[in-house]
């Protein structure tokens, strides 16, 4: 049985800071897994992109991942002049902040109740939890629930109907076994569970980058971002950070490269650093 990309999608999507050379023509890899004989680690990538003085960086979001991924995000978004975030709805987490710090419950929905419960089973922090979404600096780069739905609705979309759709380009190679990882989850050996989920949640955003027909999860959720952006560097403002989930990014990066963009660095970030057995 494959496990749900479902939940290898609500996954995804300490800097090895390490800056590499990037080849023009080269695609660009926006997350990948790292072996050495002492760990394994998950990569997002974090590129910048420059056309004159505007400078566009692109940092992979893990959502649920090591404490000290989040904390070094946090630190690396305060060098930007706006810091772009995608969450759909995302227009209300000040109000959704207010009514936490009141110690109210704002309503759940499914895929935060899943973040919750994952980030649970595998000992990982939650990035709702741990990014400063109410930085001076940060700005909604997402579609808001109305026009999430409206979208949805128009193109007969559902988020499991993407799944599905995504799974089918998932490499069958990458799926653990699901018996495997129950048996993990169960005698509550996280880093078993992890060793065994971190090929399919890198592929898993390789294979919904890869869709080839629109989708409201991808193409209209990046268009809203590539629209905030815009009017932010018209606004003057001239070193950008965008924080999407690495599927976002191949098309990202075209529509960058199609303005006159040039690729300038490339940094590995470690959002999942686990003992190799």
């Amino acid at each position: 049985m494959k496990i749900p990309l479902l939940i290898i999608a609500a996954l995804t999507l300490v800097p090895a800071a390490k800056e590499i050379p990037v080849p023009e023509k080269k695609a660009t890899d926006f997350i990948r897994v790292d072996r050495t004989k002492e760990k394994v680690l998950l990569q997002p990538a974090a590129v910048t992109y420059q056309k004159n003085d505007i400078k566009v960086t692109l940092l992979g979001a893990v959502h649920i991942a090591d404490k000290a991924y989040f904390a070094d995000l946090n630190q690396r978004f305060k060098s930007y002049d706006r810091l772009l975030f995608e969450m759909i709805g995302g227009d209300q987490i000040a109000k959704i902040k207010k009514q936490e710090a009141e110690g109210l419950k704002p309503k759940s929905s499914v895929l935060a109740s899943t973040y919750k419960l994952v980030s649970s089973f595998l000992k990982l922090a939650d990035q709702k939890s741990e990014i400063d979404y109410l930085a001076k600096n940060f700005v909604h780069a997402d579609l808001t629930m109305a026009e999430y739905q409206k979208l949805q609705k128009e193109r007969d979309e559902s988020l499991l109907s993407f799944a599905l759709d995504a799974a089918q380009n998932a490499d069958p190679k990458n799926q653990p076994s699901t018996l495997s990882l129950m048996t993990a989850l169960m005698t509550g050996n996280s880093d078993k569970a992890k060793l065994l989920l971190i090929d399919a949640l890198a592929g898993g955003d390789e294979a919904m980058a890869g869709l080839v027909n629109p989708s409201v999860i991808i193409t209209d959720r990046n268009a809203k971002a590539l629209e905030v952006l815009s009017a932010e560097i018209k606004k003057g403002h001239k070193n950008l950070g965008i924080f999407y989930g690495a599927a976002h990014f191949p098309d990202m990066e075209k529509s960058l490269l199609e303005q006159g963009y040039k690729k300038t660095k490339q940094e590995w970030l470690t959002a999942w650093s686990v003992v190799n057995e």
